[in-house]
């Protein structure tokens, strides 16, 4: 691969530097980021609209820092870039007990479709096409609720590109007979009719299709296995702990083990759905190992 440009390695450094990340992470970086950067670059030239990226990824593989770079490297290449993350499209905590109390009691807990509110990120996809402020949505994962509109950060538009990034951007719905069968012990003891998951289902062939359809570009990262998600995202409630107790907040906020492996349960039939689905629809594939390195790609 050519040396990047000047200015791309220049916010390269900076973000490490920023971030605090470890040295091993240019490497990481000169593998996957820098490349990625370019090919989306590519496909941004002579567009009169954004070009809307999906950045698709189990919990804890580096969704979040992968966007987070390519924000500065993509402005380093001129292009101004907004991230939308499907994390901050959940459903305020009141929706989801209306929910729970008349759907299924599984939709208390965020995370699977039928959780967010997809006409709120077609929102601001539409809002990031014009000029302006737009607000992006922000959701605080400690609070379990969606942050307060005055404290959502605003990007002065258009964009020129867009990153929807998420653990089941991109997703697409099962068929009826792969619902069948429960594929853990959540399932089997809390959704033994199946309606829980046939609800999630149709969400994501309803209201989630038509905002995956706007997607132009997908980017697929893929772990190993469901273990190793559990693990990285393990790794994710260990930081957020830390961080709470440095703000002074309650680090009681955060999940403990058993708390997480239910909440984790929660994802693991669209995880491992996405994982078998999308690869072959996907415009770039990352196959990640355990330690999150680029052990085979497609498309880059």
């Amino acid at each position: 691969m050519a040396p990047p440009p000047a200015d791309t390695a220049a916010a390269l450094a900076r973000f490490i530097d920023q971030e605090r990340l470890p040295p091993a992470f240019a490497a990481l970086a000169q593998r996957l980021h820098l490349p990625l950067a370019a090919r989306i670059a590519e496909w941004a030239q002579e567009r009169d609209e954004p070009l809307v990226v999906g950045v698709c990824g189990p919990q804890g593989s580096g969704k979040s820092t992968l966007a987070a770079l390519l924000v500065r490297l993509l402005a380093a290449r001129g292009l101004r870039t907004a991230t939308l993350s499907l994390d901050d499209l959940y459903l305020p905590r009141a929706a989801r007990e209306r929910l729970a109390r008349e759907v299924h009691p599984l939709l208390r807990t965020r995370g699977v479709p039928g959780t967010h509110d997809p006409t709120l990120g077609l929102a601001v996809l539409d809002a990031l096409a014009r000029p302006g402020p737009t607000p992006l949505p922000r959701f605080d994962k400690a609070a379990d609720d969606r942050a307060p509109q005055t404290e959502w950060p605003l990007f002065e538009g258009p964009a020129d590109v867009v990153l929807l990034e998420g653990w089941c951007v991109g997703a697409r719905p099962q068929s009826p007979e792969a619902l069948a069968a429960p594929v853990n012990a959540l399932e089997a003891a809390e959704d033994p009719d199946g309606a829980w998951r046939a609800y999630a289902n149709d969400a994501l062939a309803g209201p989630y299709r038509a905002l995956f359809d706007r997607i132009d570009r997908l980017v697929l990262l893929t772990a190993p296995d469901f273990a190793t998600v559990r693990a990285w995202r393990g790794e994710q409630e260990l930081k957020l702990r830390a961080r709470l107790a440095a703000e002074g907040r309650d680090a009681a906020r955060s999940m403990d083990d058993a708390a997480l492996d239910r909440f984790l349960a929660h994802y693991q039939r669209v995880t491992e759905w996405i994982a078998q689905d999308l690869p072959a629809i996907a415009d770039i594939a990352v196959t990640l190992d355990a330690r999150r390195w680029p052990a085979k790609t497609h498309g880059l």
